[in-house]
Order: C-alpha cells, then structure tokens, then sequence
C-alpha cells in the first residue's frame, strides 16, 4: 500500500483489492468480504500500570498504546489510547476488540480484530469498518509490581489493516 505526503495533506495512491487474501489469518480475526484500503507498520510500547487486581495482589494491568505508524518508512500517523488510529491528514478511527488470536511467541502481544466504533475528520480512514493487529512483536509486561501506580512500558511493533465492507 503505498500513501504519499502531499502538500498539508495524505494521499492515498490506490484502493488495493481483497482484504489481505496473501496471509491467511485466524478465524477469530479473519474479515470475509472486507476490502483492503491501507495496511500500516507501528513501532511503539504498550503502557502497563500496577494495580491491585481482584485478588488485592498488585499485578501489570494493560494501560494503553503509545506508537507511530509507518508507510513505506515515511511517518503517517499515530495510535494511542482508545483504542484510536489518527494519520496525518487528520482522519481517525477508534475501535473495540471484537476478536483475538495469540502472537506468534509467549512475548508477543495478540493479534485483534476491533470493529470501528467511531470515526472523526475526513480523509483515509473515513470509510474503515474493521481494524487488524497482525505480525505483532513484543508488547507483553512480565514479572512482578511493587507498588500502586508505577507504571513500565513494553516496546512492541505489529502491523495494522484497515478495512471497509465489501
């Protein structure tokens, strides 16, 4: 998918065909009938913080995202809490889970599927319905807390699909 920087605005260079149909994924995070529009490299960290969990132990919990998104080594976007996906020509999108597989080793993060639950501004993603999170590497927080409120990050990449209906 190639996406270029013109002028204040992002362009894309073309609508690819079937969504994602080289790769076969997981069931859980396939999405038949959906169409590729742009597919994204992200670098970034998973943000964790130690809180009590319902046990009263204190434990990682999953905080939020915090990552720049890639095409062609260009920067063209940013994802961060929410979960929200906002590209430089100031479309954005934010997502639910709605289905998940396990990363390729126990260090890796899943894999997601998120349903777009809301869209803001006018551009690329105006028209994506499904999100993706393949390929990832990275992300996962082991070993102990000791104390409520500190917070530790992750590194992590993974690659996002965005995808529209048919």
């Amino acid at each position: 998918m190639s996406i270029k920087l013109a002028a204040p605005t992002l362009l894309l260079a073309a609508l690819i065909g079937p969504a994602v149909a080289a790769e076969t994924l997981p069931d859980a995070i396939a999405a038949p009938g959906e169409t590729l529009v742009l597919s994204v490299h992200a670098e970034g960290a998973q943000v964790y913080e130690c809180k009590a969990g319902t046990d009263g132990k204190l434990a990682w919990s999953f905080r939020e995202p915090i990552a720049t998104l890639f095409s062609e080594g260009k920067t063209v976007g940013r994802h961060y809490a929410g979960p929200n996906w906002e590209l430089a020509d100031s479309s954005a999108v934010a997502g639910k889970a709605i289905g998940n597989a396990p990363g390729a080793t126990a260090a890796d993060i899943a894999w997601l599927k998120l349903e777009v639950a809301s869209r803001r501004g006018s551009g690329v993603l105006t028209p994506i319905t499904t999100v993706q999170r393949i390929n990832t590497h990275g992300g996962k927080l082991e070993g102990s807390c000791d104390k409520a409120g500190e917070f530790k990050s992750a590194p992590y990449s993974a690659e996002y699909v965005f995808l529209k209906k048919g």
